[in-house]
């Protein structure tokens, strides 16, 4: 059995892992932003990128954290069955999220618009690519976790790691906001 105060220190300890997240991305968010004019002849973001498809990422990603939402409510009065519902339905936002990223930066390198075809492009890649990483790290621990519901039941250890998850996708949103917010509508409106 656990203690309670060895479970402050495990949601303490996540706490300040997604504080350093947060330094992370900060110095991510920092290099794009002295690097986005850095084209050198390449592509520029508003000649790359369209808003409207962009958009549909950002509500799949903005839903995706209501649904887990759900879920730990679901959890915390333990209905099995609808916490793995919003769950499931939380993975497939996320991994649609994740392969309309993937189809974005398939479609940017295959014409010519690389993370090495400018400074830009490369802190491009390397905020939206990081962001991505920890999508898909989110969804194979939200697959995890799942598995756990379903084979050991909604034990307070269990909930506690939802409880974590939904930190974790939370966070995850937040900095998608940024992204969305910084990078591509700051650069749509630079064409203005």
């Amino acid at each position: 059995m656990i203690s309670d105060h060895s479970k402050d220190k495990v949601v303490f300890g996540f706490w300040v892992y997604l504080m350093s997240d947060c330094v992370l991305f900060a110095g991510l968010f920092a290099t794009y932003a002295v690097l986005q004019g850095a084209t050198f002849g390449a592509a520029t973001l508003e000649e790359l990128v369209s808003l409207p498809f962009v958009f549909v990422e950002t509500l799949l990603l903005l839903t995706s954290s209501f649904t887990v939402g759900l879920a730990l409510l679901a959890a915390h009065h333990r209905k099995k069955i609808w916490t793995l519902v919003g769950l499931g339905v939380t993975l497939l936002l996320g991994l649609a999220f994740l392969a309309m990223e993937a189809s974005e930066f398939m479609h940017l390198v295959a014409e010519g618009n690389g993370p090495n075809a400018s400074a830009f492009l490369s802190a491009f890649f390397t905020l939206l690519g990081t962001h991505g990483v920890h999508v898909a790290l989110g969804a194979l621990w939200m697959l995890i976790l799942m598995a756990h519901v379903l084979l050991k039941g909604l034990t307070t250890g269990t909930v506690r790691k939802l409880v974590l998850l939904s930190l974790f996708w939370h966070f995850l949103d937040i900095i998608w906001i940024f992204i969305f917010t910084f990078v591509y509508l700051l650069g749509a409106l630079a064409l203005v």
